[in-house]
């Protein structure tokens, strides 16, 4: 079976970006047993990298990461985000003081029903606390057997650097995808640079390149797309071009557009490994045929020359993907 190496930790090619099973992001939140088996069965067709957060629901979605993947404990690599704080059960802010992120851990490790999570991130960085202090403490967590691995997520070269100082940095996740492209160059090259994987998150950017939508897509002012910048009419009639472009590639791959979208993610570095986020086993299965598609390197060129001549709307800048400390 396939495998890629976010730093030393060893996972599939693709994981599973398990935000809106439970916590209703974007989707209405599901119930448990219908969630279980599209869990389990990502990992019957290859997916052993499932990915949540403390702050999905909150804590909704790591009680059903840690219920689905219980039996198979062993087999799979749990990763969880600690970053925020939290009052009367709702976020209140960030906090990565130390004291707070060992308090955090000990409520994942029963939520997650295990005894360390195997890819620890920060998930925004805290403005308070030095990104030092924090890797110092995830430090401590490792040594005690606690995390096996740490992650930074939406954070700038500058501070991977001196976090990476402190304690190896196995991965960084943030948005990327043919549309989403803030991150090249110099983020993902520090990434080559350090040994450190990059996973990102929304490589299908959030359905539009699996043609989910088309130029007459609206939504409500009730639905969290309404609030994304690449979701405004002007930017879909915009971004219409990068799918048709999509869609052209998908022909000649014999392949759907939301496999050429990761297929072309993954063709960028032989380190990134991308988080496609579903409710439905049929896009899972879907997205692992993204594997064995392969893209020769004239094929990319050509690729990347057209995709740059196609203006972009509401695309998120190296300012809003890159915070420093």
């Amino acid at each position: 079976m396939d495998k890629r190496m976010l730093g030393a930790l060893e996972v599939s090619p693709i994981g599973l970006g398990c935000m809106s099973m439970k916590s209703g992001s974007y989707n209405p939140p599901r119930d448990t047993k219908e969630m279980i088996p599209v869990i389990r069965g990502a990992f019957d067709l290859g997916v052993n990298f499932f990915d949540t957060a403390e702050v999905y629901g909150p804590f909704t979605d790591e009680e059903l990461v840690g219920e689905a993947l219980q039996p198979i404990r062993d087999k799979v690599v749990i990763a969880s985000k600690f970053g925020f704080d939290f009052s009367n059960g709702n976020r209140a802010g960030r906090n990565s003081k130390p004291e707070h992120i060992k308090s955090a851990v000990e409520g994942m490790l029963k939520r997650l029903r295990t005894d360390r999570i195997d890819l620890l991130y920060l998930h925004r960085l805290d403005p308070n606390v030095p990104i030092e202090d924090v890797a110092g403490t995830v430090k401590d967590l490792i040594k005690e057997g606690k995390a096996l691995h740490f992650g930074l997520s939406e954070v700038s070269p500058t501070t991977i650097r001196k976090a990476h100082a402190e304690q190896p940095v196995a991965a960084l996740q943030s948005e990327y995808s043919i549309i989403q492209r803030a991150l090249e160059n110099e983020v993902i090259d520090t990434c080559g640079e350090l040994g450190i994987g990059f996973v990102p998150w929304g490589p299908v950017c959030r359905g539009f390149l699996g043609d989910k939508f088309n130029e007459h897509s609206r939504f409500s002012s009730d639905s969290r797309l309404s609030q994304v910048p690449y979701f405004t009419p002007e930017a879909i009639e915009a971004h219409m071009a990068v799918l048709t472009l999509v869609r052209v590639w998908a022909r000649k791959k014999d392949a759907t557009p939301a496999q050429i979208s990761l297929a072309w993610v993954m063709a960028q570095k032989p380190f990134i490994v991308p988080i496609p986020g579903t409710t439905k086993l049929h896009h899972i299965k879907e997205n692992q045929g993204a594997i064995n598609i392969a893209f020769s390197d004239a094929e990319l060129k050509e690729f990347r020359t057209a995709l740059e001549k196609i203006p972009l709307v509401g695309v998120r800048g190296p300012e809003t993907a890159l915070v420093d400390q």
